[in-house]
């Protein structure tokens, strides 16, 4: 008697969608700054009722529940590499995670969405000067215009286009606190290239969503206990889940994908959707006003950013010589 013969199930409807919506580079690139620009958007939704630092740590430490069980095995994997290189690792978890996010949900609680979303879309520039400080990357003419008029763009949203404003330095803390993260952000980017290249990309959001989770929670501590604490409701655990889950599993999954199919250079364009996207949340959904320094901060931002960015054509090596291209 002949045994029966085992067919492999097909796969499931939403295995199947999975599949394909992991193999559409664009679409995830959209989605990406669409749940970063709701990040903002919900920042300043919730300031009213969760403490900043509050919803930065426990973001954090969720956000690393989450991902263990996927990180594990590349974790066991990659400790020696870990271990090896923790003192990085610990410098780009704190400066990353760890303070940047911190730093903008601070500000919102001064600040609306929309400054802190144009102010946010300088960060290419805040790499490129962090980068020349930190590792003397040399900055080319056109970069160091690209970044006068970027900056001029921030100073045009932060003073809110009044001149007696940044005669009398009357700046709103709210957008000093983001310009601030930004600047954080520009330096935790510079050094990302002392990142281990070795170990896999999980484990590197594992590790990193720890650090960030540690720093925040003794700083959660001291805000619970003289500044002002959390009373956890729908609302509240709603915010938990978005921030935990959209801006920081899936976007940096959906980021990863995108660089990984069309890669690096392709895919930061994207990024600029991300005051578009908040932007216009903001104003759907928190009712916030755009004003024309808005507008004007954030053609002058685009515009720098677009041209430090750009480079000159150079004439391509040799095949034999070619270097190869690095995306991350």
């Amino acid at each position: 008697m002949s045994r029966p013969s085992h067919t492999e199930a097909p796969p499931s409807l939403v295995r199947r969608a999975l599949t394909a919506l992991f193999n559409q580079p664009y679409v995830l690139l959209t989605l990406t700054p669409l749940f970063w620009g709701g990040n903002f958007v919900l920042g300043r939704g919730v300031h009213e009722f969760f403490p900043p630092i509050a919803l930065a740590s426990i973001r954090w430490t969720l956000a690393f529940c989450i991902i263990l069980p996927f990180a594990l095995p590349h974790l066991r994997r990659d400790w020696p590499e870990i271990r090896q290189h923790w003192p990085w690792l610990l410098f780009l978890g704190a400066t990353g995670a760890g303070s940047f996010n911190t730093l903008t949900y601070i500000g919102l609680n001064y600040t609306p969405a929309l400054n802190a979303l144009i102010i946010n879309s300088s960060g290419p520039v805040m790499i490129a000067i962090a980068s020349f400080i930190f590792f003397s990357d040399r900055l080319t003419p056109r970069q160091v215009l690209g970044i006068g008029l970027s900056l001029i763009g921030v100073i045009v949203v932060v003073s809110k286009g009044d001149l007696q404003v940044l005669a009398q330095l009357e700046f709103n803390t709210g957008d000093l606190w983001v310009l601030g993260a930004m600047c954080v952000w520009g330096v935790y980017t510079a050094f990302l290239r002392k990142r281990p290249a070795s170990i896999h990309w999980l484990s590197l959001a594992a590790t990193l969503f720890a650090v960030a989770a540690v720093i925040n929670w003794p700083l959660h501590a001291w805000e619970h206990a003289y500044v002002r604490s959390l009373t956890l409701s729908t609302d509240a655990l709603l915010a938990i889940g978005y921030v935990a889950i959209f801006p920081s599993i899936l976007a940096y999954v959906f980021y990863t994908r995108g660089v990984e199919l069309i890669g690096g250079n392709r895919a930061g364009v994207f990024l600029h959707l991300i005051p578009l996207f908040g932007s216009t949340l903001a104003i759907l959904i928190l009712g916030e006003q755009p004003l024309w320094s808005h507008g004007v901060g954030f053609a002058l931002i685009l515009t720098g950013v677009t041209i430090a960015a750009r480079q000159v054509r150079a004439k391509a090596p040799p095949p034999a010589t070619r270097p190869s291209r690095e995306t991350r």
